[in-house]
């Protein structure tokens, strides 16, 4: 089992299949309510067990059982989202089987978030790459010590990570 699953924001309560996603018509408005909606705005909540309201007033919130129990029932390993500023550039959720990846460095000059990109090598092994603003680093967004380096390398199944 070596599979993640990506998207730009979270999980729907109306996820019952993969095959749903294919049948998505494509170009569409995205509507107020539903599956595509939550796979674009849903967020991850530290604090809740199950589905809760979202302070965004569109989509949910999700606790990490929701994301347990979507990982084992559609047979995969990892969930990586977007669409929320962390201040690391990624951050880990349901014991680091959920990772949220944002790649936009002092976003919109208002946050003094890094970003972050995440690799994975033919050995599964993940690793991430901090992206600092250029305000604060090199030439081309970089930190000097990009890759973060000093934690060992975590497996989830056949997954390895390397920060």
């Amino acid at each position: 089992m070596r599979r993640s699953f990506c998207m730009h924001s979270g999980l729907s309560h109306d996820f019952k299949k993969l095959d749903q996603i294919r049948n998505i018509d494509r170009p569409v408005n995205v509507p107020n309510q539903g599956l595509l909606c939550d796979l674009l705005w849903a967020n991850p909540d530290k604090d809740l067990e199950g589905w809760g309201e979202n302070d965004r007033g569109v989509s949910y919130t999700f606790g990490a059982n929701k994301v347990f129990e979507f990982l084992q029932k559609h047979d995969l390993d990892l969930i990586c989202r977007a669409h929320q500023v962390v201040e690391d550039g990624y951050e880990f959720f349901a014991k680091r089987q959920s990772v949220t990846i944002f790649s936009a460095p002092n976003y919109y000059g208002e946050f003094d978030n890094a970003g972050a990109m995440m690799s994975v090598d033919d050995s599964l092994t993940c690793s991430f790459q901090i992206l600092k603003s250029l305000e604060n680093k090199g030439k081309f967004g970089f930190a000097n010590n990009a890759l973060r380096l000093g934690t060992p390398p975590y497996k989830v199944r056949n997954l390895r990570y390397v920060n």
